[in-house]
C-alpha cells in the first residue's frame, strides 16, 4: 500500500473508438490498491458506443462513480490535445496518463505513488509494460533517445531480464502509462499539440530533462498493453507519417546546440537509411510526405527551440551523459525505433 493512503492523484484516459478495452481498463483502474482521487476521460468524438458502456459500467460500480468525469470533446484532438485537456481538469499533485488499452494490475497505481514519494527530484515514472496476451514479452520500460534523434521502448518484444527487476533512471516514459508531477507537467507546457499523436512522450520527456527534472522506471508498476488499438497500428501510413514527422521535431526543439550540430550528419544518414527503409516496404510517398512537412514547418519549431533552449536549467554535458550512442543497436533489447 502507498504511503500516500489517499493518493492526491488523478488517472487521465483519452478514448477514441476504444470499445471494450476501455472498459476493461476502468475496471482494472477501479481494482487499484490506491484509488485516485480522479479519473478522467477524455473521448475524442467515438462512434463505437464505449462511452455509452463505460458510463453504464461506471454507475453500477461506487468505486468509479464517486470519482469519475466524462469530457466529451466531440472531435478527435488527438492524444497530445486530449491529454492537456484532462490535466487541466485536474488539480492533484500527481497525474497518472494511462491508455485505453493498457490493463494495469492492482499495484500499478501504489508502485509509482510510492516511487515518486521515495524520488522527490524525479518528475516522471513509467511503467513495466508488457504485452497483452504474451506476458513474458516486454512491451517496454521506458524510451530511449539516440543522439540521431531515433527512438525506442527498450526491451520491447524481448524477455525481461534481471535489469529489468529493478528501477532505473530512464531517458523518458512512455505515456501509454506513466506518473508526472502535476507542476513539472504544466511548467514546461505539457504536451505539444502540434504533435498529434507518437513521440509527444518523448518530446515531454526531453522538455522534462532540459527544465532539470529526471525520469525514473519503477519495474513493480505493472501494465499489459495491447499498443495502437486507438490507431491503424505502428506499421500504418498514419503512424509512419506522425511518428516520423514528430522525430524531426522534437530533435530540432530539444537537442542542445553542443550536440545537434556536430551529429546532424548523424541525423541525416538515420534519415536516409530509415527512409531507403519505407521505400522498400510500399511506404515511399508516405515517408516522403512525413520529411517533407516536418521540413516545411521547421521555422515554427526553431522558435519553439529558441524558447526552449533558453530555458533550459542543465548542461549539454548532462544531455549527453544520458542518450544512446551505438553505432548499431542491440535488437535483442530494443524496439519501435521503424
Amino acid at each position: 500500500m502507498s504511503v500516500f493512503g489517499t493518493a492526491s492523484v488523478s488517472v487521465i484516459i483519452v478514448n477514441w473508438n476504444g470499445g471494450a478495452l476501455l472498459s476493461r481498463c476502468l475496471s482494472c483502474v477501479a481494482a487499484q490498491q490506491v484509488l485516485p482521487e480522479r479519473i478522467v476521460v477524455i473521448d475524442n468524438g467515438s462512434t463505437d458506443g464505449s462511452i455509452a458502456a463505460a458510463r453504464q459500467m461506471a454507475e453500477e460500480d461506487g468505486r468509479l462513480a464517486a470519482r469519475i468525469l466524462f469530457d466529451l470533446a466531440g472531435e478527435n484532438l488527438g492524444f497530445a490535445a486530449a491529454n492537456n485537456r484532462g490535466v487541466a481538469l485536474c488539480d492533484t499533485d500527481s497525474i497518472a496518463l494511462l491508455n485505453s488499452d493498457a490493463f494495469p494490475e492492482p499495484g500499478w497505481l501504489a508502485a509509482l505513488l510510492d516511487s515518486a514519494h521515495e524520488h522527490p527530484a524525479v518528475a516522471a515514472f513509467g511503467s513495466r509494460q508488457v504485452m497483452d496476451g504474451s506476458p513474458g514479452l516486454l512491451d517496454g520500460v521506458g524510451d530511449v533517445y539516440h543522439v540521431s534523434g531515433l527512438s525506442w521502448r527498450e526491451g520491447h518484444g524481448c524477455r525481461p531480464t534481471a535489469a529489468d527487476e529493478e528501477d532505473r533512471e530512464i531517458f523518458s516514459p512512455c505515456a501509454a502509462a506513466a506518473l508526472y508531477r502535476r507542476d513539472a507537467f504544466i511548467e514546461v507546457g505539457g504536451f505539444d499539440e502540434d504533435f498529434f499523436c507518437y513521440f509527444e512522450d518523448v518530446d515531454l520527456g526531453f522538455r522534462l530533462r532540459l527544465a532539470g527534472h529526471q525520469a525514473r522506471y519503477v519495474s513493480k508498476a505493472i501494465v499489459a498493453h495491447v499498443g495502437s488499438a486507438s490507431s491503424p497500428g505502428k506499421r500504418s501510413d498514419f503512424a509512419v507519417f506522425h511518428g516520423h514527422r514528430n522525430l524531426v521535431w522534437c530533435y530540432v526543439k530539444n537537442m542542445p546546440g553542443p550536440i545537434l550540430y556536430p551529429c546532424l550528419i548523424a541525423h541525416l544518414l538515420q534519415t536516409i537509411v530509415i527512409s531507403a527503409f519505407f521505400v522498400t516496404r510500399g511506404q515511399a510517398l508516405t515517408i516522403v510526405k512525413s520529411k517533407w512537412q516536418a521540413v516545411t514547418r521547421l521555422p515554427t519549431f526553431w522558435r519553439k527551440r529558441r524558447l526552449v533552449q533558453a530555458s533550459k536549467r542543465i548542461s549539454a554535458w548532462a544531455v549527453w551523459r544520458v542518450l544512446d550512442k551505438s553505432i548499431f543497436r542491440r535488437q535483442s533489447r530494443s524496439g519501435g525505433a521503424l
